[in-house]
């Protein structure tokens, strides 16, 4: 049996979009920028990519998007304080039109390091376990999209698969996928979400896929047509999505990354320090340090309520 890749050398963060469902924020700010209780929108893609093993990150921006790279800068750096070995480079590409996700894939050909890359839609946040690395430990062949089930009535905000068998456990293979189809005529309730496995023969389909829904170059056609030479798997990751390109999906996930933050504060053991000066002969006696304040003994422990 084929092993997991267990990491993705390289993982690409779409972040040119012009975010008109956030209108009037983005008229000023990149969606990509706006905070999520703590910390902005792209930061979360950077901590995932991190956490999936990247040694480059290509951030696909434009022109009027100069701050994302004043932010990131060409390193990334972790928001977690997760230890990531040798940092990942952040090299930028400019996508000069918004002509969809699928060109702004192609945006990246030629800069991706040797095998599968990842790729991940900053827009949707999954809070809890990293999705990527989810998916890079279950990963086999071929190419991977995540997938959650969706209302029958939302299916045609979504990119749907059709299966060729049961609809069961992690990883479901699949036939097919159906970029936003009208109303009604969905195949199925599972919707791909922004997180992706991809081979690298998927630049050349991309090169040569017509403009599908919206007049776009669409990544899920070129999937679509990749699945006639390669396999193509659903992962149900464990997580909880957000979408923040919308009003209501930002403010969902600010709310519960505070609550996520709330509930480690409350559950952390606090320490008292060890006054670090040195203490004369009387402020000893009298258990003081030379400032006159109480000294604490070593094992005291505080911790917070449970």
């Amino acid at each position: 049996m084929t092993q997991p890749i267990t990491r993705l050398k390289t993982i690409i963060i779409p972040a040119a979009g012009k975010g008109s469902r956030m209108l009037p924020a983005t008229q000023v700010t990149a969606k990509e920028l706006l905070p999520v209780y703590d910390r902005p929108v792209i930061q979360f893609a950077i901590d995932e990519a991190i956490e999936a093993g990247a040694e480059r990150i290509i951030v696909v921006v434009c022109d009027s998007k100069p701050a994302i790279r004043e932010f990131l800068g060409d390193t990334a750096i972790a928001s977690t304080g997760m230890a990531a070995g040798t940092p990942a480079e952040i090299v930028y590409v400019n996508q000069k039109e918004p002509l969809g996700l699928g060109h702004a894939v192609l945006c990246c050909k030629g800069m991706t390091l040797p095998g599968p890359f990842g790729v991940i839609l900053p827009d949707d946040i999954i809070l809890g376990r990293s999705c990527m690395s989810e998916m890079a430990r279950s990963h086999r062949e071929g190419q991977m999209i995540a997938a959650m089930k969706v209302p029958e009535e939302d299916t045609c905000k979504y990119g749907i698969f059709t299966f060729c068998g049961p609809v069961s456990g992690i990883c479901i293979p699949v036939n097919g996928i159906v970029e936003k189809p009208p109303r009604g005529q969905a195949p199925s309730s599972i919707a791909a979400v922004g997180r992706y496995i991809l081979q690298p023969m998927i630049f050349e389909i991309l090169g040569q896929t017509p403009k599908g829904a919206g007049g776009e170059v669409q990544l899920t056609d070129a999937i679509a047509i990749a699945t006639r030479s390669v396999p193509l798997t659903a992962f149900q990751f464990s997580g909880v999505r957000y979408d923040c390109g919308t009003h209501d999906g930002l403010l969902a996930a600010a709310i519960a990354r505070q609550a996520s933050l709330k509930a480690v504060r409350m559950n952390a053991p606090l320490f008292i320090a060890r006054p670090s000066a040195r203490f004369d002969r009387n402020s000893k006696a009298h258990g003081k340090d030379s400032a006159g304040s109480l000294h604490e003994p070593a094992s005291r422990v505080l911790r917070g309520p449970k």
